[in-house]
């Protein structure tokens, strides 16, 4: 049995979505919900919504097929479910998909949002990238700038990098790696769009220690401290896309996974030279 998607429509209708601003400036919202049980919370992210067309997007899909890349590449990461599921927006009942997460905060941990930290923590002078170098942090940071090269994650801004902290244990990390929604194709709406896309594009993106180039963002990651990656195989399709028939189209999962290889390949020839 897949527990990463559950297919079978659940009733979640008790959830209230809050509504989070697209940060690019496009039309729709982003809502976010989370219920708790026995103290024990879930997290619920919905795809772009447009309270005149409904659900538009596909960022919880792409959460699932992301979590699953981090898992054959060997990297930590937040992992998510996608639920078929009723919910209720605004009075209205919709069916959809949404994705759900559980609390990635051990026990007396606070979190921070990793620009708060900088911002009171760093000295003067100092980048965002040489902070989190100073921090110890720099294996993070190299493979989270792979990852988002390997996506086109446009979305890696200051408070989706999170610092957490137990004061009673004096530890410091980073939180696993999270909020991958808006990545791959995720502006793609229609057949045509998503035909013409360009997979190797160098689109815009925001990361806050790097630069708006994911692509030149690889170039910051010293030669001698590439990250060791489990290697991605052709075969390894299969697994991105397990189970997505009906819920995301043959020409969307064919893209999305010409993407990520022929980014992969791109990755491997720029690790090769610098050998």
């Amino acid at each position: 049995m897949n527990t990463q998607l559950i297919t079978e429509k659940q009733d979640l209708t008790y959830l209230n979505w809050s509504k989070m601003r697209n940060s690019s400036g496009t039309a729709g919202s982003f809502l976010k919900a989370y219920s708790e049980l026995d103290g024990a919370k879930t997290y619920y992210k919905l795809s772009n919504y447009d309270s005149i067309r409904g659900v538009i997007g596909q960022e919880s899909i792409n959460e699932l097929i992301v979590d699953r890349l981090l898992t054959i590449l060997g990297i930590e990461h937040l992992r998510y479910q996608l639920v078929h599921a009723d919910i209720l927006v605004d009075g209205k009942l919709m069916e959809t998909y949404v994705c759900a997460s559980k609390n990635f905060r051990d026990k007396n941990e606070d979190k921070q949002a990793i620009d708060v930290c900088y911002g009171s923590e760093c000295l003067e002078g100092e980048s965002p990238l040489d902070f989190c170098l100073r921090m110890g942090w720099g294996e993070y940071i190299w493979q989270m700038l792979v990852v988002d090269f390997l996506i086109l994650n446009r979305d890696r801004h200051g408070a989706n990098i999170e610092v957490l902290r137990n004061r009673k244990k004096k530890t410091v990390r980073l939180a696993p790696l999270f909020d991958h929604g808006l990545s791959l194709l995720c502006r793609c709406e229609t057949e045509e769009e998503i035909e013409k896309f360009d997979v190797m594009a160098d689109l815009k993106v925001q990361c806050f220690v790097g630069s708006r180039s994911a692509q030149e963002n690889l170039k910051l990651i010293p030669a001698t401290e590439m990250p060791k990656l489990n290697p991605l195989q052709e075969s390894d399709k299969a697994v991105l896309m397990d189970s997505l028939e009906g819920i995301v189209p043959q020409m969307l999962q064919d893209k999305i996974w010409d993407m990520i290889w022929r980014r992969w390949c791109y990755y491997e020839d720029f690790c090769n030279s610098r050998r």
